[in-house]
């Protein structure tokens, strides 16, 4: 993810505070007060927009990942922008510049990131070997309480603490499990961190100035729009998907609150402003409910109506790949699962995608007609393609495809109805017909229903079966042939029921058996 991590998020960060500072000084404020007010609105806000695209769904589309790349790359920003706090702060410039503070700042951020990963996962084996989920908990605690300490000995904001920890404990192998520890502890810590932050707020602001602060706010979320979706142009985004991408960054993040905290104790920003632009960080972060649902209600139909949406960002490549999820698809999928069998599951219809989301599965639109989306998907280096999509002509041009590119790769398709069967066995694909297990098995209990025990009437289906299929091969090779495929077909016909009142004959003969 470097290049939409460190291009499209750089260029984000870098680009806001070069504008915002730019406007700041063309509105008579100084260029210290326009670099710091560019850098903490410049952050958006990750609680906020991981939790949309995670409640939406939209993690796997392109606006999703542009987003979640942008994030990260200004959590990473965190560290340098609070040293160039230090660097803004009176007295810390030029000649009177505290190297050996600065030195040492340094030091033990880099001694913290060495202990990390020299000492962190020994410990933490220690730790898991002694199954106690609770020092699990504790020590995660313990370490993200020490470094915030450690790193405010050396001057620096606990908040760059806590970051690093957070990142040290991310790069173990023991992370999923601590994600599952520290689980029922974020959405409460999440909400304190909230609460703080509103409590610091001045509301008394939004009374007295109300003009000022929402028409900061406002400019704050139109600027950010105004650059958001040409850089998302640039690094390749299509036009719906920029536009959510846009609108997604759009607000002031929290950790807004941390860069104007940390100015205003170093003294770079007087409390009144720092009161302000934490009021306008906060009435920022009211308006994306209100985009998104604009975006929703009134952008989302008008785009719809024009071009094909981007096929999402496959990140995944699991030895199955399922194209097509429907009725037909989730059973195989199901059953592949249960088994621990991991599947890359591609549909081409959108609302499809969005329901079976909503239900938890990872799914991906994308037309699996396109080479590029095959091979995206590890076709190369996979075991087995299930095409299981409702179209008789998308089916066959998949397999075709498949079977050209990807010899090693093992088909299963989902036949349409018998024509579609023969097709299959000529490309020598095994093919499944959709309604064939399912009119059997009625055909099944429709024996039993009739008087024919349950065990004579389940050989009579596997009669049947087997018979079926084996004409199936031979009837292909007539299919074009019509008068010779319906003279065939009458003779298998024939065939079958001889084969199956022989196999009466020999129930009677024998008392039947078997299981009731």
């Amino acid at each position: 993810m470097r290049r939409p991590v460190f291009g499209l998020g750089g260029a984000q960060i870098a680009v806001t505070i070069v504008a915002v500072t730019g406007i700041a000084y063309a509105l008579g404020q100084s260029i210290t007060v326009g670099i710091v007010a560019g850098m903490g609105f410049a952050l958006s806000s990750t609680a906020i927009v991981l939790a949309t695209l995670a409640e939406k769904n939209l993690l796997p589309t392109p606006a999703g990942q542009g987003s979640f790349a942008v994030l990260l790359a200004q959590d990473l920003s965190v560290i340098p922008l609070l040293m160039v706090l230090a660097l803004l702060a009176p007295g810390a410039t030029g000649t009177d510049f505290d190297f050996l503070a600065a030195g040492k700042a340094i030091g033990v951020i880099a001694a913290v990131i060495f202990a990390g990963h020299a000492l962190l996962r020994p410990v933490l084996r220690y730790i898991a070997n002694t199954r106690l989920r609770e020092i699990f908990v504790a020590f995660s605690l313990l370490l993200v309480l020490g470094t915030a300490a450690l790193v405010h000995w050396v001057g620096l904001s606990m908040a760059l603490g806590t970051f690093l920890a957070g990142v040290l404990l991310a790069d173990s192998e023991y992370r999923h499990e601590l994600e599952l520890d520290i689980e029922p502890f974020k959405g409460l810590l999440l909400g304190l961190f909230f609460i703080a932050v509103g409590m610091s707020v001045d509301v008394g602001l939004f009374a007295r100035a109300p003009q000022i602060v929402v028409g900061l706010a406002l400019g704050v979320v139109v600027l950010k729009i105004a650059l958001l979706f040409p850089l998302a142009r640039l690094f390749g985004l299509g036009g719906r998907d920029a536009v959510l991408f846009a609108l997604m960054l759009s607000q002031a993040g929290e950790f807004a609150f941390v860069v104007f905290g940390a100015a205003g104790t170093q003294g770079i920003l007087p409390r009144e402003t720092v009161d302000l632009f934490n009021a306008v960080v906060t009435a920022s972060m009211l308006t994306t409910p209100l985009l998104l649902f604009a975006h929703e209600r009134f952008v989302v139909p008008r785009l719809g109506r024009g071009a094909e949406r981007a096929a999402d960002l496959i990140e995944e490549q699991q030895p199955v790949i399922v194209a097509g999820f429907g009725r037909f698809g989730q059973i195989v999928t199901r059953l592949l699962q249960s088994r621990g069998i991991g599947a890359t599951i591609i549909d081409h219809d959108p609302n499809q995608i969005e329901l079976v989301r909503r239900f938890g599965w990872k799914a991906y639109y994308g037309d699996v007609t396109r080479l590029d989306l095959l091979e995206k998907a590890g076709a190369a280096k996979g075991k087995l393609l299930i095409v299981a999509v409702d179209d008789s002509d998308t089916a066959r041009a998949v397999v075709q495809l498949a079977r050209s590119r990807f010899p090693h790769l093992a088909i299963l398709a989902r036949a349409h109805d018998r024509t579609a069967a023969y097709e299959y066995v000529e490309l020598g694909v095994p093919a499944i017909r959709e309604t064939f297990g399912s009119a059997l098995e009625a055909g099944e209990r429709a024996l039993r229903m009739l008087g024919v025990s349950a065990h004579a009437a389940w050989r009579f289906a596997q009669w049947f079966r087997r018979h079926d299929e084996e004409e199936l091969a031979l009837l292909a090779a007539h299919r074009h042939d019509q008068k010779r495929l319906i003279e065939r077909a009458q003779k298998a016909r024939d065939d079958l029921e001889q084969l199956l009142r022989d196999e009466e004959g020999r129930n009677r003969r024998g008392g039947e058996g078997g299981w009731n």
